[in-house]
């Protein structure tokens, strides 16, 4: 297996862009935008100047699709699992969230999954405990341990739009 190649090149006002031709000489590229989106192309086969398909990622999107393509899966937003079942992970309350403005306590968390928000995640911050009256804002990491289900559903509650 040989060292893949991968190339970069500046796009002024726009990022850069990443070109990587697979050992199979398929061409796929990522253009890193300025405000952390990315965009996920890969180009026809017999036509290698041809876009097949170009997709459009937002930044935990893209951070998401780098997890699901690290070799030995290790989830960053896992951050613990123990034999008592229980498991803490990064849930990132979207700008877009039905949430976003709103106090922890209105979103019943704790109550409907049994999961408790150890921390926040703010910018550079880091809001331990925060209390029922604490309010979200987009962009908010929350920090949740409970059981898997339990994660998952408070996941599927943050992500409400």
């Amino acid at each position: 297996m040989g060292t893949p190649r991968l190339s970069s090149t500046p796009l002024p006002g726009i990022g850069v862009r990443y070109d990587l031709t697979t050992r199979e000489q398929r061409r796929l590229s990522v253009v890193a935008h300025r405000d952390g989106g990315r965009t996920l192309s890969a180009y026809r086969t017999d036509d290698p100047d041809a876009c097949a398909l170009s997709v459009r990622l937002t930044s935990g999107e893209s951070t998401a699709l780098i997890d699901a393509l690290m070799p030995a899966h290790h989830s960053p937003n896992l951050l613990s699992t123990t034999e008592l079942g229980l498991v803490a992970e990064r849930i990132e309350l979207s700008s877009t969230s039905h949430w976003n403005g709103r106090l922890l306590g209105d979103t019943r968390l704790r109550t409907e999954t049994g999961v408790s928000i150890v921390a926040v995640l703010r910018r550079a911050e880091a809001i331990p405990s925060p209390v029922p009256d604490f309010r979200l804002a987009g962009g908010d990491i929350l920090i949740v341990i409970g059981t898997r289900e339990g994660v998952e559903a408070a996941a599927a509650i943050l992500g409400r739009e």
